[in-house]
């Protein structure tokens, strides 16, 4: 082998390393964006609305999406480069991490629709007592 080569394969061996690295700081990063379970579980409110609204604050993904985006892209340039030996790890990884992103994103969802009933609720069964009332 030519001394080109040798410097090649150095070259590729770095550049697959430092992609491998960069989908697992982007996976690191994109959970730590994610919501603390404490932060979800432990919410102070002096009534429902407050209770829900304080959830659904909590269950912001911030920059969850974009750093699974990135390691995405490190990760199909690199499977394509053919530059990792455990490929399938890594798929699982994001796999997981994506699930999790998506599964926080439905439940925020899910309180907001939430939220926004219990106002209508608590407002149908006041005019249900008044007008018991009134008969």
């Amino acid at each position: 082998m030519t001394q080109a080569t040798l410097d090649d394969d150095e070259l590729f061996t770095e550049a697959a390393s430092e992609m491998r690295e960069d989908v697992e700081e982007s996976l690191e990063a994109a959970q730590a964006s994610l919501p603390a379970a404490d932060d979800v579980w432990e919410v102070e409110a002096d009534n429902t609305l407050g209770v829900l609204n304080a959830l659904r604050s909590a269950l912001d993904v911030g920059n969850a999406r974009d750093h699974l985006r990135d390691a995405k892209k490190w990760f199909t340039m690199g499977t394509k480069a053919d530059a990792f030996e455990d490929s399938e790890g890594l798929a699982e990884e994001i796999e997981a991490v994506e699930a999790l992103i998506v599964e926080v994103e439905e439940t925020h969802e899910q309180v907001g629709e939430l939220a926004s009933t219990v106002p209508q609720l608590k407002s149908a069964l006041e005019d249900a007592e008044a007008a018991d009332e009134e008969n």
